[in-house]
């Protein structure tokens, strides 16, 4: 989460989201949007992360029906 905050572009980047990781870094560039960056990538960071959980979760109640 740090290095979302701090370099919210090359975050997103690491994440695998490259076009997202460009646009956030020039908007990370502007003194103004390096505010609205930060929020973006840690709002990101945080839906891949509930994406993550939910597949884990569908994947366990499938086993468990598969039983």
């Amino acid at each position: 989460m740090l290095l979302a905050i701090l370099l919210p572009g090359i975050s997103m980047i690491l994440n695998g989201h490259i076009l997202k990781g460009i646009v956030c870094g020039v908007l990370h560039l502007t003194l103004i949007g390096w505010i609205p960056a930060a929020i973006w990538a840690v709002a990101s960071r945080s839906q891949d992360l509930a994406d993550k959980r939910h597949r884990e979760t569908l994947a366990m109640l499938a086993k468990q029906q598969a039983r």
